[in-house]
Order: structure tokens, then sequence, then C-alpha cells
């Protein structure tokens, strides 16, 4: 350090360091304002320019602390994953069988109905008139039936004896038998009336969940027109259709036809996984988008896959035997590619280029790269480059 005073012109105090040249130059005017406070702030300013001389040594760097894995050969599946719709199982539009008035709705909107529950009821009191009148009717033409039985029997002795002529016996013969088929048409009216009497009481024809109420007591239905009752869906079992794209429909077909496919869905909103199997491959392949249509199946006892509801799709079609992976978070991207940080021996990071294939429940096939055993870093890469030294934090 050097102080040097000149006349009109002050001081300046120089310093000098490998680290740090620092030049402050003193007007003398400014000495004359400033003579109070310059002894305490000498001590600083050197102090801040670091004058003492303590040499370019660098700090000595730790350990950066990191996750490891070991790359390891391992079983994976080959699967498609696609966003596939519910579909109900099956959906029945109820309506009327008859003319009527509604006298009562049993169902609520949204209700799980079982097959034999009864949903709607119609006034039966005109059913039940044209039931008795069918009746009405049966035991009048029975009675006339019975008599000419009789008038038959009695002519019948008479022509035998040849006391009346054999077109007079015919013509009671003929009149007996027809008779008969009016009786026979009276049953048969009955049998009417009472189908048109039990249509009056509409029941459930499959078990499922209905939607919106579309009618009311007071309204008046006709038979087999709009509007309907109540749509039914049934979705224990369902379906879920997706799509996927054309170049996988020969192995798709060539693995079913050993063994039926698993499929997984998890609806949106889920975590939870539901298990089904593939009982459906189009029979045309989609010319504008160059897909496939495929359905599976799920029992969906517990009813969280719904008709019109987006779920992950997941189809397995084999399994690959003996894949080297490591987790997939272990992967970085780089300009160059894939890469990893290996650990080597003397605890020290090295970036190795890598080849990756299919990533399947958090696991990445490498199919170049790396070897069976070999130590990478899956979590604190952000601090790493080749050479850097870590430990583990996770005990391997």
């Amino acid at each position: 350090m050097r102080g040097e005073a000149a006349a009109g012109i002050g001081f300046e105090i120089k310093c000098y360091n490998s680290k740090l040249h620092m030049q402050i130059r003193v007007g003398k005017r400014i000495i004359r304002r400033m003579n109070f406070i310059l002894p305490a702030l000498l001590p600083g300013l050197l102090l801040l320019g670091g004058c003492a001389d303590r040499g370019d040594t660098p700090p000595k760097i730790s350990a950066v602390p990191v996750v490891v894995a070991q790359a390891k050969r391992q079983a994976i599946p080959v699967e498609l994953t696609a966003i596939g719709t519910g579909q109900a199982y099956k959906t029945v539009s109820v309506e009327s069988q008859i003319a009527g008035i509604v006298k009562d709705v049993q169902y609520r909107p949204g209700q799980f109905v079982q097959r034999g529950n009864r949903l709607v009821t119609l006034d039966d009191r005109p059913f039940l008139a044209s039931l008795a009148q069918a009746q009405a009717n049966l035991a009048r033409d029975t009675a006339q039936s019975q008599l000419d039985e009789a008038q038959v029997g009695r002519y019948k002795q008479l022509y035998d004896q040849g006391i009346v002529p054999r077109e007079q016996y015919d013509q009671y013969l003929a009149t007996a038998s027809s008779a008969k088929a009016t009786v026979a048409a009276d049953e048969a009216a009955i049998q009417t009336a009472k189908i048109q009497l039990s249509y009056c009481s509409i029941y459930a024809p499959i078990s499922g969940v209905t939607g919106a109420q579309l009618v009311y007591p007071g309204a008046a239905v006709k038979a087999n027109d709009v509007p309907v009752l109540v749509v039914i869906n049934e979705v224990s079992p369902i379906y879920v259709t997706f799509s996927v794209p054309q170049q996988y429909l020969g192995p798709i077909k060539g693995f079913m036809a050993h063994s039926r496919l698993p499929v997984q869905a998890i609806p949106r909103g889920d975590s939870r996984t539901e298990s089904g199997s593939l009982t459906f491959v189009n029979n045309t392949v989609d010319p504008t988008t160059g897909t496939i249509q495929l359905m599976g199946t799920f029992a969906n006892g517990d009813h969280r896959l719904w008709p019109g509801q987006f779920a992950d799709v997941t189809l397995r079609l084999a399994e690959q035997q003996n894949a080297l992976v490591v987790p997939s978070q272990t992967v970085q991207t780089g300009q160059d590619g894939d890469y990893v940080f290996v650990v080597q021996p003397d605890k020290t990071v090295k970036t190795e280029n890598v080849k990756t294939g299919r990533t399947v429940n958090g696991l990445t096939e490498v199919l170049s790269g790396l070897t069976d055993g070999q130590t990478v870093v899956t979590d604190g890469q952000i601090r790493l480059a080749t050479g850097t030294k870590v430990y583990f934090t996770n005990g391997l």
C-alpha cells in the first residue's frame, strides 16, 4: 500500500492484490470536508479491497447428495395406451304398449332398478271393462254353442231314423261348428284383454340406472310412440371403447388368438384401476384417422365407470422378458440426445449417452449405453457434471 499527498491534488490510495486492483483518489477539498470520517473509513476500505494477500487457493467443494438406483434386467409388459369412453352394456327405451293415461310413476331419475321392478302404472279401468265384456261374450256364445250341440244330437237321431233329410242335419251340424268357433274367438278376446290389462303395469326389462323422468301422472301416452317412459342403461357390466393406430391390428389379432387380452381403465378424476378384457375388434379401420376401434368389457361392480365418461385405457399384449430398465427420472435430455449420470467406483459421476425404448410403469427401457448393475443417479442431477463427487442419500 502507498499513500502520497500532493498540493492541490490531495492523495491517492492504491491497493494491489492478485485478485483485486482498487484505486481511490481523494481531492484536497473533499479531504477537508471528510477529515472527521476518514480515520474510520480507511480500515473498512482496506478490508473491502482485500489488501491483505491471502493467495488464490479455491475453497474446497464438498460431495453432492444424490439418489441413485441400479440398472437391472426384468420383464416389462408390452402395452398400448389410449383414451377410452364408457358405453352402456345395454340401453333400453321403455315405451307403452297401449294407449292410456299415466296413473303413477314408481321410479326416480337416476335410480338403480332391478329387472322386474315396476316403473309406471297406467289407468286400468278401460281395460278392466274390456275384459269384462269379453268374458260376457264368452258366456253368451258358450250357451249358444251348447244349444247347437244339443240340436245336432237330436237331428242326428232323426236323420238316422230317416225322418229328416240329410240337408237339414248338415245345417244344424254347421251351426254347431260355427258356435264352437265363436266360443274360441271369445276365449282369444279374453286373453287379449288380459294382455292389454297387464300392459297397464310397466316393469323394468333390464337391471340398470334410470335416466331423466320423461312422463308424469296424468300424461297421455300412445302405444309404441313418443314420449318414451324412461331410458335405462345397464352399467354393470359396462363397455369401454377406445381406438389404437391401425399398425397394431395384426399383433392384437395374433395375441387374441391365443388368450384373452387384459385391459385396464382408470376413470378421469380417479386413481383406482378397473380390470377387464378385450372383447371386440371392429370390422373396419376408420380411413379418416387410420385407427381401429376396440372395446373392453368390465364388471364395474362399484359403478366407477360410467357411460360417456373418459378413461385412461391400457391394453396389455404380452410381456417382454429380460429388458434392461432404469427409473424414468434417471434419463435426461441434452443436445446430443438422452443421457444418464453413471456413478464410478470412486464416487464421481460421468455422463453416458443412452438409447431408450418404451416407458412402462415408471421404468424406461435402455436399449444401449448401460449394462446390468450399473449405478445411476435418479435425483439431484441439476448440480452434477462429469467428475463431480457425490454421496448417496438412499443408502445404496
